[in-house]
């Protein structure tokens, strides 16, 4: 059995009678020519109406709350009883009816064409919203139409002006979309009504949330805001506004410490948690995406709990509304800071209002409620209201009451109500082609949708409308700032313009205006969870926080930072280092061995002091030239030998001083150069001391091979080995400038590069072959019968000589950096002093201090051997 059939089957004997008659009756008419289209359930009467050529609807919460029944489902729910009466509504339906007052008197626009309309109260139901669109939609009238047609005729309105909120805009829109009848609403800024997939038929005068929810993202941004709380109304508005401000804020790098819901019928337990929420926060900035009722229901709470200090960053909906500003006894709210629609003026409009006589209006019933409510009166026809005796007269001058009726605040809100009216106006007037009298026809909700979509066209005041695809308006907004005035009431200064018109980077413009923040500070509120993170560190994440929570980590060894709030370190190139703050990168200290160290000073006085001491022999010898010590084993190479040295202790200074490209090539090939032929020299030396003996023996005639010829020609043949050697380096891979970066992190290393190290070692190896082979003739002469045998002074020499070069090698592999060319530049000193002391320092003693033994006969002495002569 069905759920009908049971019901009827339920009822008393005589319901049970009455419902089979109708039943009776309908099956009966069936079979008639006509069919009765009648909507079903009770008819909606508007509130207000007039007649005209063409009807637009209105949908405006003229009361804000409703009493609640408890539906038994034993019989039909009542129609909502609606209270609390809304001033705000009143005022823009005012707006509507001015701008077709306007319209209907204008020879311009829509000539002939006569606008009436019919106006509902939602009753702040989204519930009753809906009921009312379709009624605007449907109509009440009974239809009668041929038994083979269908229960269709046009619509009633051509186009419906409302809600004022989003979630009752959302489901009108989407009741009446299929329909495709246009609605244009004056404050719904939902993001989510732009989707016209969900919602084909609604437009708005209102710019989107999506514009004005990244703007306060970008706003937050502007004052370094990054640890902020967000309270939401708990419906479309505020849950879709606060996702997309939620997303943009986290690409801006701003955390959201909590997001609460909360809407005007929640319960004290609910919002006593939403203020424990609060007042256990860190961040000292609130975003309130809020609608203007629910922050009339909730400043009161907050003022109870003294919830003082906060910044309060606030939407279009209640941030230049004086009402809101009015209730905040506690001035909790000072210093707030948001986005309203921009000031408007609409001439006459203020002039209307104060202008309303409710005897006057058609729906003068509702608009009685209005007046007795306005000035608290009652008309003799109502009932009596408690603590009332005045009787109204319909008369009363508006003039002189202050109330949230007679302010004109909202003006931007009732200009966008006036531009709607005149969106469709204009829709209709080229529809119609009118020009100087309209041709009256019947007109499609689909070609008035698409016509208004395309109007574009300025006001009186003008301002330019237009739609973009979405249906919205351009974006446009101005940055209030909540200051004190003397009446205790918030003065809403302009203090910026945010235009999503203009390029990204100039949307954004402040006026130079001083802005007042909360507790009257002039300072700049600082909300963030961690502080800045000074140039020189970089942040480190706090495990389990937000991004925003963070610790501040010095920069590793050789990375800085220069910004604030760095999120890495950066390496500095590797020719710099970082400063001690590690905030910027300076040129890293060339170290090279310089005249100015000690250890370069040291080194530069030994290789004077040997060069000095090199000329000093060599004018001791030059000054005793004919004496027979000095005549004694070929002075010629004596003389040669000196010469040599003198480079030696010379060519020590090509390694001191800051290197370049020609001084290491120069400093390798001058000393293997000047050693050979200073070794080279002692081995002819030598070899003519071996000689020597050797020619004595009988039969002998070697010396004629060792002659002073022949030693010039050995001296010069070895050199020129050391010399070919040293061209081949240079030609094939030379020594050049490096910069050593590994030895030190903070320093640069300027050594010359070996470039071959075959041609590097070569030469040393050359060198050490001649000093070798010096050492061994200078070893098997140093027993020779003589006075003063001069191999033994050779072989001490060429032993010191090995030993300094032998232990260079270990020294200068190992030795870092510039230490190692001072290695290079010890053994170079300390071979050449041993030459000059071993050789010659004897020699000079014998002439200055013993000249006695300075005579061929002392040099010859026992044997009978014979020195050549030079």
């Amino acid at each position: 059995m069905t759920g009908r059939t049971s019901l009827f089957w339920s009822q008393r004997p005589p319901e049970r009678g009455w419902s089979l008659l109708q039943l009776l009756l309908v099956a009966s008419l069936s079979h008639t020519e006509e069919l009765i289209c009648r909507q079903r359930g009770d008819p909606e009467l508007p509130n207000l109406f007039e007649d005209g050529d063409i009807i637009l609807g209105g949908i405006f919460s003229f009361h804000t709350s409703w009493k609640v029944s408890q539906d038994t489902y034993s019989h039909k729910p009542q129609t909502l009883q609606c209270n609390s009466l809304n001033f705000r509504e009143f005022q823009f339906a005012q707006a509507m009816l001015f701008a077709i007052k306007e319209i209907n008197n204008s020879t311009d626009l829509l000539p002939g064409i006569s606008l009436g309309y019919k106006l509902y109260d939602s009753c702040g139901s989204i519930a009753r919203s809906t009921r009312v669109a379709l009624a605007l939609a449907n109509g009440n009238e009974i239809v009668f139409t041929p038994s083979e047609g269908t229960c269709t005729k046009p619509a009633q309105v051509q186009a419906i002006m409302g809600e004022t909120s989003s979630s009752p805009c959302t489901a009108i829109a989407t009741a009446i979309g299929p329909l495709r009848i246009p609605m244009i609403s004056h404050f719904a800024t939902c993001a989510c009504l732009s989707d016209k997939s969900k919602y084909p038929s609604f437009l708005r005068t209102v710019p989107s949330d999506y514009y004005q929810s990244r703007a306060l993202a970008h706003l937050v941004k502007h004052f370094g805001w990054t640890w902020v709380g967000a309270i939401r109304t708990n419906d479309d508005y505020g849950n879709n506004g606060m996702a997309i401000f939620t997303e943009t804020a986290h690409q801006l790098g701003i955390c959201l410490e909590y997001s609460v819901p909360f809407y005007r019928t929640d319960t004290a337990d609910r919002i006593e948690k939403i203020i424990g929420v609060i007042q256990s926060s860190t961040s000292k900035v609130i975003i309130a995406f809020l609608s203007h009722k629910d922050m009339d229901v909730l400043i009161p709470e907050l003022s109870q709990y003294n919830l003082t200090g906060y910044q309060w960053v606030g939407s279009e909906s209640w941030i230049f509304d004086s009402q809101t500003a009015a209730i905040d006894k506690q001035r909790i709210l000072d210093g707030a800071i948001g986005l309203s629609i921009p000031k408007a003026h609409v001439t006459g409009l203020k002039e209307f209002m104060l202008d309303v006589k409710p005897l006057n209006l058609s729906g003068s019933e509702m608009f009685t409620e209005f007046w007795e409510t306005l000035f608290n009166c009652r008309f003799k026809q109502s009932k009596p209201s408690e603590g009332v005796d005045r009787e109204c007269t319909g008369h009363e001058d508006l003039t002189g009451v202050q109330n949230s009726f007679t302010d004109m605040s909202l003006m931007p809100i009732f200009n966008n109500v006036y531009k709607g009216v005149y969106a469709v106006a204009h829709a209709l007037h080229n529809i119609l082609n009118c020009s100087k009298e309209c041709r009256m026809a019947t007109l499609d909700p689909i070609k008035i949708l698409q016509q208004i979509r395309k109007t574009s066209f300025k006001t009186k005041e003008g301002d330019e409308i237009y739609f973009n695809a979405n249906g919205d308006p351009p974006a446009k907004y101005e940055i209030v700032n909540w200051q004190p005035r003397e009446n205790d009431i918030a003065n809403f200064v302009k203090v910026g313009l945010y235009d999503t018109t203009l390029p990204a980077d100039k949307q954004l413009n402040w006026q130079n205006k001083s802005l007042i923040w909360a507790q009257n500070s002039h300072e700049v509120p600082v909300s963030v969870c961690s502080e800045k993170c000074p140039p020189g560190t970089r942040k480190v994440l706090q495990k389990g926080k937000p991004v925003c929570c963070y610790d501040c980590v010095r920069c590793a060894e050789g990375e800085i930072s220069n910004n604030t709030d760095s999120i890495n370190c950066v390496r500095c190139h590797r020719e710099y280092w970082p400063n001690k703050k590690r905030d910027a990168c300076i040129k890293k200290e060339a170290v090279f061995l310089s005249y100015e160290e000690i250890m370069g000073t040291l080194l530069t006085a030994a290789s004077l002091f040997g060069t000095c001491m090199t000329a000093i022999v060599t004018f001791i010898f030059f000054r005793y030239r004919k004496t027979p010590i000095v005549k004694a084993n070929n002075s010629e190479l004596s003389f040669l030998l000196l010469f040599s040295l003198t480079l030696c202790f010379l060519c020590s200074l090509t390694f001191i001083g800051r290197p370049s490209e020609w001084s290491c090539m120069l400093r390798h090939t001058a000393f293997g150069i000047t050693f050979v032929l200073c070794i080279s020299c002692v081995l002819g030396k030598t070899m003519v001391v071996l000689m020597a003996f050797r020619s004595t023996l009988p039969g002998s005639n070697v010396m004629k091979w060792f002659g002073p010829a022949q030693q010039r020609l050995s001296v010069l043949g070895f050199t020129l080995i050391q010399v070919i050697i040293c061209i081949l380096w240079l030609t094939i891979s030379p020594p050049f400038l490096s910069k050593n970066f590994t030895e030190f992190k903070d320093k640069i290393i300027l050594e010359c590069a070996l470039g071959s190290a075959v041609g590097f070692w070569a030469v040393l190896g050359y060198i050490g072959l001649l000093a070798i082979l010096c050492f061994i003739f200078a070893f098997l002469a140093r027993n020779l019968p003589d006075n003063f045998n001069e191999a033994k002074f050779i072989t001490f020499s060429m032993l010191i000589f090995c030993a300094v070069w032998l232990s260079f090698i270990p020294a200068y592999v190992s030795s870092p950096g510039k230490f190692s060319v001072a290695v290079e530049i010890f053994a170079i000193l300390a071979s050449s002093f041993g030459l000059l002391i071993c050789i010659f320092i004897p020699k000079c003693y014998i002439i200055l201090m013993k000249p006695e033994k300075n005579t061929k006969k002392n040099m010859i002495g026992k044997g009978d051997i014979h020195l050549s002569e030079n």
